[in-house]
This record gives structure tokens, C-alpha cells and sequence, in this order.
């Protein structure tokens, strides 16, 4: 993990460094398509927090391997089960038997049955491997992770059943998808109807209460100006309250890319057929006022925004 320049880079490495140092503490940034891991590593054992997409399930392995060493892997702990985030869990578990498995309890039933529809990976036209749990994260509870307590905290937003991790005696929130350096996810529960916006808002207030010295988002590098970081997400769910099909347009854009990022290229034609088959097109479409929200013009803009490439009949990651 390499810290992001604030204009105090030395400050900002020290502060990071001997605080990772002290709680045992190593962040494996992963990029969009897979959630950072956070690994805690104790005397003898170890813990991991979110694991990832899926199709990068054997990297995320090799990844925690090397960082718990000799060490025994305790526990695996999600703070939402956004794909993105609990796609390793399966793999981590062939690999490291004894590890358990700790996830957000609203989800609690769906994991036991594997609904894939409860948990959104249908839906949006995604994947994870199915995985047991052994525990559950529940909120204003503690839960020790390297000998040291770690808060958990309900989330609802992006995910109505996120939590986040905070370790009050540093100020190390992992904040899972509630808040990254410039912004936050997609705010799933607004697209089905429900009314998540105020949700979001309580989050950003209880990251403020917190008052967090040091943040490891879900995506991207942590960051210590936690402040900007929550004038820029106030500032953008200001925008998609105003403005809720710029959100729609945004979240669309997001699952396009997010297949993308997954299958690299594909033809027109074969993703064509998977946006008509994601149920989450339609229910966005069906919620929009305005915005054209077909694909042809969601890949207009991501091209234009320099996401995607369309060359030949097929559609490029870019």
C-alpha cells in the first residue's frame, strides 16, 4: 500500500506507517473491480476483511498467504456482501480451513439459502462463488482483531446492510463502500424505490462523530484529510438528491463498467444480451424520468469519459 500525496507526504507516511505497524495492519489494494482486503495480523493468527470479485479469487489468495506468513487465519469479515466484496470468501475458506467467516446479520438468511437475487448478484449480472458463515457482525458490538477492539457500526446507504469497522484507540475506520476519498458507492436501495439518500447522510454524520484519523475505503488508497473527504461526498449526494437520474445515469454507468472491468471484451452482441438480461437495467430505466439510460447511450458517455472503447463489433475495458 502506498500512501497519496496531501502535500504533507512525510507527515502522512509516518502517521500511516506507525499506525499500520501498530495494529498489525496490512491494506492489499485491489482497484474497482475487487474491493481492497484489509489483513490484521496478531502474534499467531491473522484476519482479513473482504476478499474481493470473484475472478480474482486465486490472486486474492496468493495475496493473503503472503501477508499472515506462518501465521493461522482466524476470521474473515465483510463489511457488506456486495460481490466486489465477499467474492474470495469461498476460495479463502478451501485455503485456509479454519478460518471463519463473519457477515452483516440483514443478509443472514439469503447466505444460508444462497438467494441470488436477495443478494443482488443476479440482479445486477454479476457472480460469487457460494460461502458458509460462521458469525455475525452486529452492530454497536466489538469484535477483537489482533488484540485489538474494533467497533462495529450499521452503515445503511450504498447497502442497507453495510457495517463499518472502527479502532477508536488509533482512529482506523475501514469504511467499506460508505466513504472513499471522493465520494461513495452507488446507492443501491434508491434504485429499487426506497428512499436511501437520508441513510447516506446518517452514515457521512457518523463517519464525522467517529472522527477517524485515518480511513481505508473499500476502493482506492486511505487517506487522513477525512474532512475533504466528507465535503466531497456531501457535496455529491447534495447533486443526486437534486438531481436523482444524474444517480441512475451514474449507476448504470458503474454496472456497465463493472462488466468490463470482469470480461475485459466482449462483443456488442453479447453485451447486449447480458443488459437485457440484468434485472437491474430495467428497474433503473423504469424509475427515470429523463435520462436515456438504453446502451448504446450509456456506452456514448463512458467512451467519452474515457472508460470504454468500441472498435470492430467489440467493447474494450479502457
Amino acid at each position: 500500500m502506498t500512501p497519496s500525496s496531501n502535500g504533507h507526504q512525510d507527515n502522512f507516511t509516518c502517521c500511516m506507517t506507525e499506525t499500520f505497524d501498530a495494529l498489525g495492519l496490512t491494506v492489499l489494494e485491489r482497484g474497482w473491480l475487487s474491493s481492497n482486503s484489509t489483513v490484521i495480523n496478531g502474534q499467531d493468527s491473522a484476519w482479513v476483511v473482504d476478499t474481493g470479485y470473484s475472478t480474482h479469487a486465486g490472486q486474492t489468495v496468493e495475496l493473503v498467504r503472503a501477508t499472515v506468513g506462518q501465521r493461522s487465519l482466524n476470521a474473515i469479515l465483510n463489511t457488506h456482501l456486495h460481490s466486489d466484496h465477499c467474492g474470495g470468501n469461498a476460495a479463502l475458506q478451501v485455503a485456509f480451513p479454519e478460518a471463519r467467516v463473519s457477515i452483516p446479520p440483514g443478509q443472514a438468511g439469503a447466505v444460508a439459502v444462497w438467494d441470488e437475487v436477495k443478494l443482488t448478484y443476479q440482479p445486477t449480472g454479476q457472480q460469487c462463488s457460494r460461502f458458509s458463515f460462521q458469525e455475525l457482525l452486529q452492530p454497536d458490538t466489538e469484535v477483537c482483531l489482533g488484540g485489538s477492539p474494533w467497533q462495529i457500526h450499521a452503515a445503511p446507504g450504498h447497502d442497507p446492510h453495510a457495517v463499518l469497522l472502527y479502532q477508536p484507540d488509533h482512529r482506523v475506520l475501514i469504511s467499506g463502500d460508505a466513504l472513499w476519498q471522493n465520494g461513495f458507492g452507488v446507492v443501491f436501495p434508491e434504485l429499487e424505490g426506497a428512499h436511501a439518500f437520508e441513510e447516506v447522510a446518517s452514515t457521512l454524520d457518523l463517519i464525522e462523530k467517529l472522527t477517524p484519523r485515518i480511513v481505508i475505503p473499500g476502493h482506492g488508497t486511505p487517506f487522513t484529510d477525512v474532512s475533504a473527504a466528507l465535503s466531497r461526498a456531501r457535496a455529491r449526494l447534495k447533486q443526486f438528491q437534486t438531481e436523482p437520474d444524474r444517480h441512475r445515469e451514474y449507476a448504470a454507468k458503474v454496472l456497465v463498467k463493472f462488466r468490463l472491468l470482469e470480461c475485459q471484451q466482449c462483443s456488442l452482441e453479447d453485451l447486449d444480451h447480458w443488459f437485457r438480461s440484468t434485472d437491474y437495467f430495467t428497474v433503473v430505466q423504469s424509475n427515470s424520468v429523463a435520462a436515456d439510460l438504453s446502451l448504446p447511450q450509456l456506452l456514448e458517455r463512458l467512451v467519452a469519459s474515457g472508460a470504454a472503447r468500441v472498435a470492430g463489433g467489440y467493447v474494450y475495458d479502457h
